[in-house]
């Protein structure tokens, strides 16, 4: 069964870097495409960054253009979110998602906060 288990988050300070890791199983990873989103206290869970299947083309949430990157390692089956220059509005439950066969699959989150 497809599974999909993040980690990486943590407290870091205003400015700080962290980098996610979103480790899947289940499925031929190489020919999805991946994304991370993220769901604050109160508010949506929202699109943070996206990845084609080979990892050519990515697309990013206006408010974290230029500080936060995807990428993804196909041989580990390991998408990854390295967020850089991070502000306490970036604290939220981070989780990576993949849709196979039409139906949406999602980790159990990883917490970042960033906070002095």
């Amino acid at each position: 069964q497809v599974q999909l288990v993040e980690s990486g988050g943590g407290l870091v300070q205003p400015g700080g870097s962290l980098r996610l890791s979103c480790a899947a199983s289940g499925f031929t990873f190489s020919t999805y495409p991946m994304s991370w989103y993220r769901q604050a206290p109160g508010k949506e869970r929202e699109l943070v960054a996206s990845i084609s299947s080979s990892g050519d083309s990515t697309n990013y949430a206006d408010s974290v253009k230029g500080r936060f990157i995807i990428s993804r390692d196909n041989a580990k089956n390991t998408a990854y979110l390295q967020m850089n220059s991070l502000k306490p509005e970036d604290t939220a439950v981070y989780y990576c998602r993949a849709v196979v066969w039409f139906r949406s699959y999602w980790g159990q989150g990883t917490q970042v906060t960033v906070s002095s």
